[in-house]
């Protein structure tokens, strides 16, 4: 489904029913925007991984502007700003009071942000392996540079100079897959397997990947966290390597309202390394 907002056509999908019978009434559970990281990433990353959540919340999966099935624009407006409005301007879209809101990676920086900026319209926030601050890029190269291939080094580079193509963009998952899985390490993948990881990213957006290199030079909310009210879940990766742990720690520490979750088995995709432990 696509929403007319903010001068552009946003994608939306839909999981789960908000109104439920109960014990002959009916019940009406939470919404949660479920936001995808990046930038320029999209939201079929999560399915199915998330979708027993639905059964306690109504799953909005969002493409962020010019991502996955949402329109294309001027790779200038691909910014943080936009990403933060357009979840406010989908919001009064579909008619809604305060929402959840779940953002992985780029994605809980998003939803940190909007949080910050409009606080009366979140009920609850679920950051899961995400930063609070532009220092996630130093730390991920310097892990990268200990521990990375000499090919994987030089994709991150790409990545945080804002100088991926789109065929990089599509090598990238696959050459860098072992620093984002801790259930697929060691694993060989075939040509053919590469293939179709390919085809599965064909709706990533190197553009907004290169505009997010610049603006998330400056990204710093760490002072500001204190201002998030609502119940907070702050979830991340013992292994990852792009939001490493001590951001999700710190996350934890400077929400007033908030529990941190260690996945002990898990890098930054925890909802695909331990899906079971997502659910809890």
């Amino acid at each position: 489904m696509l929403a007319k907002i903010n001068g552009t056509k946003l994608y939306f999908d839909v999981q789960g029913a908000e109104l439920v019978p109960v014990n002959g009434t009916w019940k009406k559970k939470p919404v949660c925007f479920v936001v995808h990281g990046g930038p320029g990433g999209e939201h079929t990353g999560f399915k199915p991984f998330l979708s027993p959540l639905s059964e306690q919340m109504q799953l909005i999966y969002i493409d962020q502007r010019g991502c996955g099935r949402s329109e294309r624009g001027p790779q200038s407006t691909y910014t943080l700003e936009n990403n933060v409005e357009d979840l406010e301007a989908l919001r009064l879209y579909l008619g809604l009071e305060k929402v959840v809101v779940l953002g992985h990676s780029y994605g809980g920086m998003v939803a940190q942000s909007y949080a910050i900026r409009y606080p009366e319209s979140v009920s609850a926030l679920l950051l899961i392996a995400t930063h609070p601050s532009y220092m996630f890029g130093q730390q991920a190269m310097q892990q990268v540079e200990e521990m990375g291939t000499n090919e994987q080094k030089a994709f991150a580079k790409l990545l945080f100079e804002g100088a991926l193509g789109k065929e990089q963009m599509l090598e990238y998952s696959i050459v860098m897959e072992p620093l984002y899985f801790y259930s697929t390490r060691g694993i060989v993948r075939t040509e053919e397997e590469k293939q179709a990881m390919r085809n599965k990213k064909s709706n990533l957006n190197f553009e907004a990947a290169n505009e997010g290199a610049k603006f998330l030079k400056t990204f710093d909310v760490v002072d500001s966290l204190h201002r998030i009210p609502c119940p907070t879940l702050v979830a991340g990766g013992r292994h990852d390597w792009i939001t490493p742990l001590e951001a999700s720690i710190l996350m934890a520490e400077k929400i007033p309202n908030s529990e941190l979750v260690v996945f002990e088995e898990s890098c930054h995709y925890l909802f695909i390394d331990e899906p079971q432990k997502i659910y809890r």
